[in-house]
């Protein structure tokens, strides 16, 4: 396809009517491509969460064991001079050995309380092993399961061991005594975290390693075998849950530098920033910093505590670097282990990445265990130098003239970095690495609302940017920023915390905890607000709420019903559907909420929002309206009258166009259902009796035989394209039926064939279709009966049987139900079906006879005379008896009987219910059924897979976790249609370039005018006979309609693409097709003649066909064997359906809303026959069955609308088309074949045409002023406007030249001179000018 060069650089100054109609493709509205349409109703799949800490710790105790022994030195070890003294700062030898031990030591524990406070602190100098083993096990006991420190400096023993061990001295200080490691760990027990600061501390880490490995295999065998030696000994306490800290690694020496304190590693891990400082100042660089002395250093004003002082700041910086490298070296587990379940193990691992960069410059190498990844080159230590080197050049002038600090620029340029992450970066990358800076920089005023905005902007790329931003710990950071009454954080905190409620809602917990509710009720109820951070706040307050009682207290207090009723009526729809789902969350199953509601007529104000626009906010009224009267509380008369009130309501949306609507309907009413069972099941009997008494007159049996579609089953036919089970279309209605049911029957007791006559059988449920059908057979009451149901209740009166008044109510639900059971959309009448069952199968078994033994085969035995259980039931309102003592409540499992001893057989059996055939589809022959009523019981496993528990109080659409989805994925990206560069959006412009090829060239040929049509460049035989055709307007694809399926050929290349059922019942046909987008991403909506409309995506492209959405378009069609089935009109222009047919009115859908907007009478007794609409002129112009024509204007009410009405067809019109110019005429067809031409202004015919009688189908050329007849008498002519025959075509070319069969329908291609023709013989041909205008 070549893409004409003039095309794509065509100016756009004076537009040609071809350009403008290019520029329109842009412009047209798309119908059916909402989310709604296009995805699943479903939540997402939930991310499992592992930020949250399983198990916060703490360290309560430490043990400080030094073996210093001042003034001695160990013999493994020679010593340079002069040396390394320094222990906690303090030079040992500038006072007594005994004072310099003991200062030592205290110093150390200040050391360690700046870290950790609140722990007990207990010393041990220069011990013995008693001493060691006597700290140890007091601080273990006392500490329970918490976590112990043990910190050992060994600078005045001698070396760890290779065999374990280390020392300590005797009692009078004459020997080193080695101290097993072994032992350490029994006394220390686990969880602990060890700290070794002496030579050769690898060694101990490896021992460590190998006792603890031999205390799990003792741990083990003690398990295995209880009578060994090692299970009566007590057990070694497992060290799983042990760290440790070692200064260097097996063979290396600590670092003897007499410019660096002896305890190098103590000084890293507890005063970072002093030695960070010194290390520095020692580095050749710090020459760079004129002025800085290692004595100016001593002197940095401020406390590390306090951020907004030099050195405050400067611990802050270091806290976010090392975290910062933390979490991007460290793999996720370790890093939420090690960094954020325990504030000291937290920093002494900060500071421990400091000690593996300074350490190392001296050839000494840290090890911990677990390991960590090296970090000691890491980048963000060259930030780390940059900020110590701004504080220190400022040192001097701040200490000697006093200046002020100026603050350092550190966390202002690590927000810019993650926002040029932010903005510039590729959808998948690495995630960036400043997000734990960004949660440090929420703790500072200064740069909080920067830092809260960017942190919004990364949350909103999805569940993964919230996933990342909980493991890094923004938790507790957001929810401690609720506390905060600035305004300007508000749509900030409400954005961030949508985000985390829509990945994770297991926060409800905490927000009512720490009262965070109350900040977004306030946002809820400030009206300054703008509309979506409302909605925001209150999809938060939905989500607390959410099945979570301490949340609905909490809310209800706060006065969440009163604040969200004020707000049902606001003009963002998604603030209206949010508010509706979060009402009917909060008084789903909690009484007080229900009453608060009831007290301010919550229900009366949301019936506004069941007649709303958007079909998303109707569901959500729905769904809140089912809770409010789903509470399974006791009820009194005024809780019942209104639930009755809501129910007739809520049955007002029973031919919703949505079926996102009427699925929610049905768990609404399913609601309703569970409340009110006993009256349900006494409807549900009443109806079962009335259907056996009834056979309704089929259409499809009563058909004359001519009109019979041939049986689909012949060998000659090809097998249907399975469908997407994403819709989970029935392969056939009928399949709906009791196939499976009926094998069933086959089986007796040991499985074998036991005698069983067809006979028996209705013949409806015989003629089943042989495709597949879903598990929905065990169904007590198949489609078939459903469906008879329904059509028997409108034929009779049911209330005047039933007796009492108020049951009105139920038997009206009933039908509603009924209705939604044969809903065209799948997935409704699925629901309802449920429903309808679940009832049933209640009332079948606590009305069922007794169960009468027949030692035959199965045989149709006299209705039983009804038992002492089956007289209960009339009895309105009481439940009926159940048979066994569990409560009636659907959400109970169906009640097992006490089971008892079974005989080793059983005879088969015969259900004893009404001897008539119809009955038969109605309950499944299996004995599964009826014999274990509470005299016999059956065995446990021999509950029937159908019947289990049809409804649940779980009966759920995923509405509003699909709605929940909108928050988590992302807001402020551009969608894809709008994103120039996207492939959606290439595609687009690849088919309005194709539209434009088309229409061009078509009408260069339209132009020079057709004078013959009979090139047949089409032949096939359609799988069925075609009763619609209808040209896709722009690629090469016809849609051909027989009964109940649709084939799509090719007819360029002359190949099928696709064949697949429609899904509409057996007594009904397809009568109508269009093609919605045409223009874009076509859809295909068909319409039978019982008043459904659906529509599928997905065909003729190797996909499987998927049904988008599927409605009544009129709800009052019978269908009858020689009417004109129902007829529709699309305008893509303006998204609005016109449809009529078998009834007095045509109704106007529109599709953007999914409602119906006009019902206009068309003022005739019969059917109308033909529709065609102009979107400029609002003008709709219906033919009729009684040869009548007539004009609406739609923008006038219902009575002045039909502006004009010509009655000079004596007969049935068989087309009606106006033509869509701003003059354009109507052009009228009778079945007597007189063509009539009308200007709608003048009251008169202004030209008229004879064509052949006996007319079947006829179509008019929209371009080319063509008009083609098709006749019974087996021949198309082809007229032009003036009504001269250009073409005769009676015989297919080709093999031998057959004739044509008796046409039975044909359309013109909008744009090009080509006519398709479908024939009684199942062929199906196009015809196209000559050759060489083509």
């Amino acid at each position: 396809m070549k893409m004409d060069s003039d095309l794509l650089h065509s100016p756009a100054v004076g537009l040609t009517e071809e350009e403008e109609a290019d520029m329109n493709d842009w412009k047209l509205p798309l119908a059916f491509m909402k989310k709604r349409h296009s995805e699943k109703i479903e939540g997402s799949k939930a991310l499992a969460q592992s930020w949250r800490m399983k198990d916060r710790m703490k360290t309560v105790s430490v043990a400080l064991v030094l073996c210093l022994n001042v003034g001695v030195d160990p013999p493994d070890v020679v010593k340079t001079s002069p040396c390394a003294r320094l222990e906690c700062w303090i030079d040992p030898l500038s006072m007594s050995p005994q004072k310099a031990l003991e200062t030592i030591g205290a110093s150390l524990q200040k050391q360690y309380e700046n870290w950790q406070p609140r722990a007990r602190y207990k010393q041990s100098l220069d011990p013995t092993v008693d001493e060691v083993k006597k700290l140890c096990t007091s601080l273990r006991r006392n500490a329970k399961e918490e976590r112990v420190l043990f910190h050992y400096n060994g600078h005045g023993v001698p070396r760890p061991t290779v065999n374990g061990e280390i020392w300590v001295f005797n009692k009078n200080y004459t020997q080193y005594i080695p101290l097993s490691i072994y032992d350490l760990q029994t006394w220390m027990g686990s969880p602990s975290i060890f700290v070794y600061d002496c030579s050769n501390a690898g060694i101990i880490v490896k021992s460590f390693k190998q006792f603890a490995l031999q205390r799990e295999q003792e741990l083990e065998v003690a398990a295995i075998n209880p009578s060994h030696p090692l299970a009566q000994m007590p057990l070694p306490p497992s060290m799983k849950n042990c760290i440790q800290l070692a200064a260097c690694e097996a063979s290396e020496l600590l670092p003897m530098n007499p410019d660096l304190p002896a305890d190098l590693f103590t000084s890293c891990l507890t005063t970072p920033i002093k030695i960070a400082l010194r290390w520095f100042c020692m580095q050749k660089s710090a020459k760079l910093v004129p002025g800085v002395t290692l004595d100016l250093i001593e002197k940095i004003p401020g406390r590390l505590n306090d951020r907004r002082t030099p050195l405050g700041e400067l611990n802050w910086i270091f806290t976010a670097i090392t975290d910062t490298i933390a979490w991007n070296v460290l793999p996720r587990d370790l890093f939420q282990k090690l960094f954020r379940q325990d504030l000291l193990v937290a920093s002494l691992f900060r500071n421990f990445l400091l000690a593996e960069r300074i350490m190392r410059s001296y050839n000494c190498t840290p090890v911990s265990s677990p390991r960590l990844p090296p970090t000691y080159m890491h980048a963000m230590w060259q930030a780390w130098d940059l900020a110590v080197d701004i504080c220190l050049s400022q040192l001097p002038t701040i200490i000697e003239e006093g200046t002020a600090f100026r603050h350092s620029p550190f966390f202002a340029e690590q927000l810019t970095a993650f926002q040029v992450w932010l903005t510039m970066g590729v959808e998948n990358r690495n995630p960036p690495e400043q997000l734990p800076i960004v949660l440090q920089v929420l703790l500072s005023q200064v740069h909080r609302l920067r830092a809260l905005d960017l942190l919004g902007r990364f949350l909103d790329l999805g569940p993964w940017a919230v996933s990342l931003a909980l493991s890094v710990g923004i938790f507790p950071y957001v929810l401690k920023l609720l506390q905060s009454s600035a305004r300007e954080l508000r749509p900030l905190l409400v954005f961030i915390w949508a985000k985390i409620l829509a990945v994770d809602s297991s926060c409800q917990a905490d927000l009512v905890k720490d009262n965070g509710h109350k900040y977004f009720l306030s946002v809820l109820a400030d009206s300054y607000m703008p509309a979506e951070h409302r909605t925001m706040a209150v999809f938060i307050l939905a989500v607390i709420v959410n099945s979570y009682n301490t949340g609905q207290e909490a809310c209800l207090q706060g006065n969440l019903i009163a604040n969200c009723l004020e707000q049902l009526s606001d003009p963002h729809p998604l603030l209206r559907q949010w508010v509706a789902i979060c009402l009917g969350r909060i008084w789903q199953n909690f009484e007080p909420a229900r009453w608060c509601g009831v007290r301010d007529s919550a229900h009366e104000k949301l019936y506004t929002l069941l007649s709303d626009p958007i079909p998303e906010v109707r569901c959500a009224a729905v769904f809140a309206l089912g809770t409010f009267v789903g509470n399974s509380a006791e009820r009194t008369d005024h809780s019942t009258t209104i639930d009755h009130n809501v129910a007739m309501m809520l049955a007002q949306l029973i031919n919703d166009g949505s079926p996102v609507v009427r699925k929610e309907l049905v768990v609404a009413l399913s609601h309703l259902v569970v409340q009110y069972e006993s009256n349900f099941c006494t409807v549900a009997l009443q109806f079962i009796e009335e259907e056996k008494n009834y056979t309704v007159p089929s259409p499809a049996n009563t058909a004359e035989p001519g009109s019979l579609t041939p049986v689909r089953d012949s060998p000659a036919i090809p097998r249907l394209r399975s469908v997407n089970s994403y819709t989970n279309i029935r392969a056939a209605t009928t399949a709906r039926n009791l196939n499976k049911s009926l094998q069933n029957l086959n089986l007796n007791e040991e499985g074998g064939p036991a005698a069983f006559s067809p006979g028996n059988l209705s013949t409806s449920s015989s003629t089943s279709s042989t495709l597949g059908s879903p598990d929905n057979d065990e169904y007590i009451l198949s489609f078939e009966t459903i469906d008879k149901m329904r059509r028997v209740s409108s034929y009779s009166s049911l209330n005047s049987l039933i007796g009492v008044s108020f049951n009105s109510v139920y038997t009206q639900i009933w039908r509603v139900l009924l209705h939604l059971a044969a809903d065209p959309f799948p997935e409704v009448s699925d629901l309802a079906m449920k429903v309808l069952n679940s009832i049933a199968y209640k009332a079948t078994m606590n009305a069922r006879p007794q169960r009468i033994l027949d030692s035959g085969s199965l045989t149709q035995s006299a209705p039983a005379s009804p038992t002492s259980k089956g007289t209960h039931i009339h009895q309105a309102g009481g439940s009926p008896p159940m048979p066994s003592a569990s409560s009636s409540s659907l959400t109970n499992e169906v009640p097992k009987p006490p089971a008892r001893e079974q005989t080793a057989t059983r005879p088969p059996y015969t259900p004893t219910l009404g001897g008539q055939a119809p009955h038969s589809h109605q309950f499944p022959r299996t004995r599964k059924m009826f014999d274990k009523g509470p005299e016999q019981a059956g065995e446990d496993g021999d509950e029937p897979g159908g019947h289990r528990n049809y409804i649940s109080a779980a009966l759920q659409t995923g509405l509003c976790d699909w709605s929940a989805k909108y928050f988590a994925q992302p807001v402020m990206k551009i969608p894809e249609e709008h994103d120039l560069e996207s492939q959606v959006r290439m595609e687009r412009q690849w088919r309005f370039l194709r539209n434009t090829r088309v229409r061009r060239q078509s009408r260069g040929i339209t132009q020079r005018g057709v004078s013959r049509l009979d090139d047949q460049i089409f032949i096939n035989r359609n799988p069925g006979v075609p009763s619609v055709v209808k040209f896709h307007p722009f690629n090469t694809c016809i849609a051909v309609a027989d009964k109940d399926s649709i084939c799509f050929w090719d007819w360029e290349k002359g190949e099928r693409l696709d064949y697949f059922y429609n899904g509409n019942p057996r007594y009904t046909r397809i009568t109508a097709m269009e093609y919605l987008n045409g223009h874009d991403c076509s859809l295909l909506l068909t319409a039978t003649d019982d008043g459904a409309l659906r529509i599928w995506k997905n065909f003729a492209d190797q996909k499987n066909p998927e049904m988008v959405t599927a409605w009544q378009g009129l709800s009052d069609m019978l269908p009858t064997t020689r009417g004109a089935g129902m007829v529709v009109d699309w305008e893509q222009e303006t998204g609005l359906l016109m449809t009529s047919g078998d009834v007095r009115v045509v109704r106007i859908w529109d599709t953007d809303r999914e409602m119906k907007v006009q019902d206009i009478p068309t003022g005739a007794d019969s059917c109308v026959t033909s529709l065609s609409c102009d979107s400029q002129r609002s003008l709709i112009v219906a033919g009729l069955g009684d040869g009548s024509v007539r004009v609406f204007d739609r923008r006038m009410g219902p009575n002045e609308c039909r502006v004009m009405t010509y009655r000079e067809h004596g007969a049935w019109v068989v087309k009606a088309h106006l033509q869509k110019e701003t003059d354009g005429h109507i052009i009228s067809v009778s079945v007597n074949g007189d063509v009539r031409f009308f200007e709608p202004r003048s009251p008169d015919s202004i030209n008229v045409l004879q064509t052949v009688k006996g007319l079947t189908a006829l179509d008019i050329h929209p371009q080319a002023n063509l008009f083609a007849c098709g006749s019974m008498n087996q021949f198309i002519a082809v007229y032009n406007a003036n009504g001269d025959v250009i073409s005769n075509i009676k015989y297919y070319d080709g093999f031998m030249g057959q004739r044509i069969g008796a046409i039975s329908c044909l359309a013109f291609h909008p744009h090009w001179p080509h006519l398709a023709v479908g024939s009684n013989d199942y062929y199906m041909s196009i015809y196209s000018a000559e050759k060489r205008l083509r």
